[in-house]
């Protein structure tokens, strides 16, 4: 396992996510997609989430 972050996502794709913002609003859903800002597509039933990286604190499976 690699300790770059964007190597952690590619990992964590297609799997469900715990992620905690500063704000300390919470989101779960399937990581579907992401960029080199580490702005993430989360996916939960018909819905989906689109997050800012800079706004996130934490990835968890």
């Amino acid at each position: 396992m690699s300790n770059r972050p964007l190597d952690v996502l590619e990992e964590t794709l297609g799997a469900e996510v715990h992620v905690t913002l500063k704000g300390g609003e919470t989101y779960e859903g399937t990581l579907s997609g992401y960029d080199q800002h580490m702005n993430l597509v989360l996916e939960e039933g018909d819905n989906v989430t689109i997050i800012r990286g800079d706004n996130v604190v934490s990835i968890e499976p």
